[in-house]
């Protein structure tokens, strides 16, 4: 592991997402990652947007990022804030609208003979890397236009052939990436390609835009997915060329699928905002986030807002791939809503009732219904479900009815608890339990050959809630008119 200290200088992170669609759990990891850092040190962290692939880059994305990043609660120091203002002591955070600062500092490496003009066409590009992989090179730029002369340079732009600007990357030696996760990585130089830093719409792109921003916006440390690993070498070198100090760099390993591939569309949810549809509590999702690839020496599981700060350290990430797991997700969901208080959980439940349709005025107080359930809910979005009985007529499930209410007596059953308890007073779970178990007593049957019935006809289901409260947060008059009910389905 690479040497994790941080020293004296002020803290600067970013995470920097390219809007061409929407913020995935991978981003989401990278940017709590960042956000956990600079919290940790007291320093500040940035949202930067760059959109620098003109094509798939849409306005629909960048607010999907802002809406994902503030659902999550990771608040943002420097950046947009919303598609049209942006707080902050630079230009602007989306790359497209600092273009001109980029070809400034692309005319300074053109004039020191660290960056060229590429006439190469696509379709050149593209036979130079198939003619590799046919003689099994590494499928890169051959170089065809590093070392044109002038007078061919000028033939080519008379002509008006269109052209990109390349990196010239060193032919010797090696770039060492001191990676604060993962050690030192050599890269020999031989083996990178001159990347392209202007594309021929004279915009720049990814690899050059990122080095240009994170000098001048005085990024300390770079924190990102291992897939940029690779683009690190060439980038060291472009702080070379351009004379600056390169900040350190942290690659954070891969998120696998439970099945060991690369986490997809195909393992769920994978827009962060599909998860609050679905009904998780963004503190919950940061938990989980934060122990995928990251752990501290004890193993901990659930942290506090401020024990997730105070603890997060890179020293704890790990390179091996993490395992996204929607089990153990669920269950820490269900940890987070089991400590939420009742009142929190209502309003948070309340977007989730009324999506479902729930009219539950009339009906018993939600403080109620809910706390009776409150130790089986596991996303907000089970809410309405496990309690919907208590506002809506009862819809029976198929095999409830089949297996309970058709079995022989069932009926006289419900007849007979609608006449002992049409009087019965006070009407509370523990003088309900005393009568209802006299009555089997009484009757000679078993407490299941009741107990089951009246469940039944009181939900519609097989399972549920504490059976006695269940009855006297429903309420003596709605539980009579069940009874009744059912029996008369029975007919």
């Amino acid at each position: 592991m690479g040497n994790t200290s941080v020293g004296t200088a002020k803290i600067r992170t970013r995470f920097a997402p390219s809007p061409t669609g929407y913020l995935h759990i991978g981003g989401a990891r990278t940017t709590l990652f960042n956000w956990l850092f600079a919290r940790h040190h007291g320093g500040q962290f940035i949202l930067r947007i760059e959109d620098t692939d003109e094509v798939r880059s849409t306005e629909d994305s960048v607010q999907a990022i802002l809406d994902s990043v503030a659902w999550l609660g990771l608040d943002w120091d420097e950046g947009p804030l919303t598609m049209t203002s942006e707080k902050g002591p630079h230009q602007s955070y989306y790359q497209m609208k600092r273009v001109d600062i980029y070809k400034k500092y692309i005319g300074e490496l053109l004039k020191e003979g660290n960056a060229y003009p590429c006439y190469c066409t696509k379709d050149e590009i593209e036979a130079m890397r198939r003619l590799a992989q046919l003689e099994k090179r590494p499928p890169k730029y051959e170089g065809r236009c590093r070392n044109l002369t002038d007078a061919q340079r000028k033939q080519n732009d008379a002509g008006g052939k269109p052209f990109s600007i390349r990196f010239r990357m060193p032919e010797e030696g090696t770039t060492i990436v001191d990676d604060l996760i993962r050690g030192k990585v050599e890269f020999e130089n031989k083996l990178q390609q001159d990347l392209v830093i202007q594309k021929t719409t004279g915009g720049p792109t990814y690899n050059f835009a990122c080095v240009v921003d994170d000098h001048l916006m005085e990024m300390s440390h770079v924190i990102r997915g291992d897939e940029h690993l690779s683009n690190t070498p060439s980038q060291i070198q472009m702080y070379k060329a351009l004379g600056w100090e390169t900040p350190q760099f942290a690659h954070l390993s891969m998120i696998m699928g439970p099945d060991g591939t690369k986490l997809s569309k195909r393992h769920g949810a994978t827009s962060v905002l599909d998860y609050k549809v679905k009904g998780y509590l963004p503190e919950a999702m940061r938990n989980y986030l934060a122990l995928l690839g990251w752990a501290t020496t004890d193993s901990q599981q659930l942290f506090s807002g401020e024990e997730l700060i105070s603890k997060f350290d890179l020293a704890g990430c790990q390179k091996s791939p993490a395992t996204f797991d929607t089990v153990k997700l669920d269950w820490m969901n269900g940890e987070y809503i089991r400590k939420t208080p009742i009142s929190n959980l209502i309003q948070l439940a309340q977007p989730f009732i009324e999506g479902a349709g729930l009219k539950v005025n009339g009906g018993p107080s939600l403080e109620k219904t809910i706390a009776l359930e409150h130790e089986k809910f596991k996303l907000l979005s089970e809410i309405p479900t496990l309690i919907e009985f208590f506002y809506k007529q009862v819809e029976f499930n198929p095999k409830a009815m089949e297996k309970v209410l058709k079995a022989p007596g069932a009926k006289e059953v419900l007849l007979g608890l609608a006449g002992e308890l049409k009087e019965f007073s006070p009407f509370e779970d523990k003088k309900l339990e005393e009568r209802i178990r006299k009555f089997c007593v009484d009757r000679g049957l078993k407490p299941g050959q009741v107990f089951h019935p009246l469940r039944v006809a009181c939900t519609g289901r097989t399972e549920g809630p504490t059976l006695f409260l269940m009855l006297e947060i429903m309420g003596r008059e709605k539980v009579i008119d069940r009874l009744n009910e059912a029996a008369a389905l029975l007919q």
